[in-house]
């Protein structure tokens, strides 16, 4: 609530002191309102712990502009997972395996990269890896995602992934969005095939896949476990 200023002055004084004053707390009021709204989509997947997408852009966009040619961007899709949630186990399975697979992705990049959930099943990774080890760390975290998930006391739930990656020095572009574009086109080509795939340059022209644009899904929401 405004301070109340009392003015005694003329009234058409006293209404352009009066105005005065009103300007810069209007202008404190919406500058709150916008970094409340910056607070809110920073904020993290209450789920999985993961940063939330604006979140999660902004510090890819920070690892892709630092390191260049050495980072690497990593869509993941768990493959399957509709089978996990309709399972014996419900929605809390499913939940078990989300917050798992969360924590696999934030192990496997360490505490310097990037890991966000993008919606649903739906993961993305940027860290910095350079050329020689890429082959090496995608086949590292194929073998980590594809382990069984205990979901309740030594109930284990067999779990896959799709795993699609794109770096900068092979398709000549630092751009996020065009990155997990291509990392997403490569997921797709390597869909149920229990192998990373990184991305070529034919993988950048594919604007859309199942209605997502720019490596972004088009209907799945950030706190739903689809």
């Amino acid at each position: 609530m405004a301070p109340t200023v009392r003015v005694h002055a003329p009234s058409g004084q006293r209404a352009l002191i009066i105005t005065s004053l009103a300007v810069p707390l209007t202008g404190w009021t919406v500058h709150a309102v916008s970094l409340h709204r910056k607070l809110n989509k920073a904020r993290r997947d209450p789920l999985t712990g993961l940063l939330g997408r604006d979140g999660y852009t902004a510090k890819a966009q920070q690892i892709t502009g630092r390191y260049g040619d050495s980072s690497l961007v990593v869509i993941v899709d768990l493959d399957h997972f509709k089978e996990i949630n309709d399972g014996p186990g419900g929605h809390a399975a499913g939940d078990r395996v989300l917050a798992v697979t969360a924590q696999r992705l934030t192990a496997w990049a360490g505490s310097r990269g990037a890991v966000g959930r993008l919606g649903g099943d739906e993961f993305a990774v940027t860290v910095r890896i350079g050329a020689a080890r890429r082959e090496l760390r995608l086949a590292q975290l194929a073998t980590l995602l594809s382990q069984p998930v205990d979901v309740d006391g030594g109930d284990l739930v067999d779990v896959a992934a799709s795993i699609g990656a794109a770096s900068p020095d092979v398709l000549g572009t630092t751009d996020l969005a065009q990155l997990q574009r291509a990392a997403d086109a490569a997921m797709y080509a390597g869909k149920h095939t229990g192998r990373a795939v990184l991305a070529d340059r034919s993988h950048a022209t594919v604007p859309s896949i199942n209605g997502r644009r720019d490596g972004r899904p088009g209907t799945a929401s950030l706190g739903a476990a689809a």
